[in-house]
């Protein structure tokens, strides 16, 4: 009993003696959620830069969204390529994989073709808007591939689309 209370003793003493000294640290303080980089606050890489597939996934858009057993663009999908092109222009280092999605309903070879269809519209569009073919593929995942489960138009709605995967030394 008597070399607990030395020890408990002990350790309140180095604890409180550890507090003492505020600048202990020569005053070397970083702060990690600071913003870092040489483009004035932006992190390389992250969604605010714009050179980045996060910037391009979340500011640009990544997906179009197609009616039911349709693969013609509207023009919402327009206006969201039409960024994906400025993108892409831009940041040439990047290839992309245009993948093509149905909903639940129907076959899984109806799917795989209607998916390669929306993803063929896409990579169309981008070429024809001035994006070297070469650096653009696509595929088809039909309905393999759901972001949203349940037997409802709302969740069907989100699977019929074609999602452009950036990536960079993409190879054929």
């Amino acid at each position: 009993m008597r070399f607990s209370a030395k020890f408990t003793m002990l350790m309140a003493v180095l604890a409180v003696s550890a507090c003492t000294n505020a600048n202990r640290f020569d005053n070397d303080a970083v702060d990690l959620n600071a913003a870092t980089g040489s483009a004035g606050g932006i992190v390389p890489g992250s969604a605010n830069d714009p050179s980045s597939p996060a910037y391009f996934q979340q500011t640009v858009g990544d997906r179009v969204l197609f009616a039911i057993d349709q693969s013609t663009l509207s023009p919402e999908a327009r206006a969201t390529l039409d960024g994906q092109v400025q993108w892409l222009l831009r940041n040439t280092d990047y290839n992309a994989v245009i993948e093509g999605h149905a909903d639940e309903q129907g076959t899984r070879a109806y799917n795989l073709a209607l998916g390669a269809r929306r993803a063929n519209a896409v990579m169309e569009y981008l070429v024809a808007q001035g994006v070297s073919a070469n650096r653009l593929r696509f595929v088809s995942y039909g309905k393999e591939r759901p972001i949203e489960i349940c037997s409802q138009e709302a969740c069907y709605a989100k699977n019929r689309r074609a999602v452009t995967i950036i990536s960079s030394g993409l190879t054929s």
